[in-house]
């Protein structure tokens, strides 16, 4: 077993972590980026293949390199990965690719202690998880799901049309990733999105504008308190240049309340009617998956999610997140996000040291 100390080390080389690595190495830091893989693109290789952002390329920049091409266009799945190999390719960094995490502990009152899958130990005042908001699946224990004898397929697992062709599916979710994947597969079988509320679309042009631009331009972009406004309580809004909401009003991918249950190879809609379905395609998210800091007293909640205030963790000095989830705006898990928040993140983990470089000796 070997030992080492780094100034930072960031977990993940994924947007959030590559983003954070660049910002640590501007404020003068010296980043270790330790990825399980062996690439540094994250999670994006694994989506479905005809995934498009959902934000124009101009405001899909990871700090310090602008995203090539066309600056209005809406990159692909392919381009993001190029992009962020580009990227890595770029950073004056040390990332070492095939280091698996296996758990972070406290190595004494100052430091953290890295411990990966092959028994290497990295210790350093500062831990960033950068695992971000897409590496665990979120499978919800629907009634009878256990028991379908048909296909069950996660988002995750989805990666084109053609495999499931002139099968029954319904597709449990009404976020964008849902209701891009019910539009694609309706060319090619008959599809139904089965949502606990109705689907809420937002034009992603307003007075010919990306409608990201105008989140930018009002600040609801980075503000965490405009979550109620953008999501509310009634599901995640979708959104459309003006296709999706006329396919579905074709009747082709529909819309249905969620069903009750499943019973063998049949749905039990609410309305008490029943079918017979081939497939189940889960479109509920992701979680964050940090299991390596189960050992970090404080460092997650009862239900395995991180505690933090912005990304910084309450419960130890020197442990930081970014990537996640509403982590401190609508834009904190993507590629327009994780730099702000990096930035933040790092600030107040800086100055937490300070305060304790400059902190009275207790007698």
């Amino acid at each position: 077993m070997s030992s080492r100390s780094e100034r930072v080390v960031i977990i993940g080389a994924g947007q959030a972590g590559l983003a954070t690595a660049y910002t640590a190495r501007r404020a003068g830091l010296a980043p270790l980026v330790l990825e399980a893989s062996d690439r540094t693109v994250g999670s994006w290789p694994y989506y479905y293949d005809s995934l498009t952002l959902f934000s124009p390329a101009r405001r899909s920049s990871l700090p310090g390199r602008a995203f090539p091409g066309d600056p209005d266009g809406y990159p692909v799945r392919d381009e993001v990965v190029a992009y962020l190999t580009e990227y890595a390719a770029h950073l004056d960094v040390d990332i070492r690719t095939g280091h698996r995490v296996e758990k972070v502990i406290a190595a004494d009152a100052n430091r953290l202690e890295v411990v990966t899958a092959d028994g290497e130990t990295f210790i350093a005042p500062m831990v960033i998880a950068a695992t971000g908001a897409f590496s665990r699946p979120h499978r919800p224990a629907l009634p009878g799901l256990d028991s379908f004898p048909g296909t069950v397929l996660h988002s995750a697992d989805y990666r084109r049309p053609e495999p499931l062709a002139g099968k029954r599916v319904v597709i449990v979710g009404g976020g964008n990733s849902a209701v891009q994947i019910a539009v694609e597969l309706a060319d090619h079988t008959r599809v139904t999105l089965a949502t606990r509320y109705p689907l809420r679309f937002i034009p992603q042009k307003v007075l010919g504008r990306d409608v990201h631009l105008w989140l930018a331009w009002t600040g609801l972009d980075t503000a965490g308190w405009a979550k109620p406004l953008l999501t509310g309580d009634k599901g995640t809004p979708v959104m459309d240049s003006g296709g999706y909401r006329d396919r579905i009003a074709t009747g082709n991918p529909d819309r249905r309340p969620m069903f009750i249950r499943l019973d063998g190879d049949h749905v039990i809609w609410s309305d008490g009617t029943r079918e017979r379905v081939d497939v189940v395609l889960l479109a509920t998210g992701y979680r964050p998956g940090v299991d390596y800091l189960a050992d970090l007293n404080g460092a997650l909640d009862d239900t395995g999610r991180p505690r933090h205030r912005g990304g910084v963790s309450p419960a130890h000095p020197g442990l930081g997140f970014v990537g996640l989830e509403w982590q401190r705006s609508f834009s904190s898990a993507t590629l327009r996000g994780v730099g702000p928040d990096a930035r933040h993140v790092l600030n107040h983990l800086l100055r937490r040291r300070t305060r304790a470089w400059h902190a009275p000796a207790r007698t």
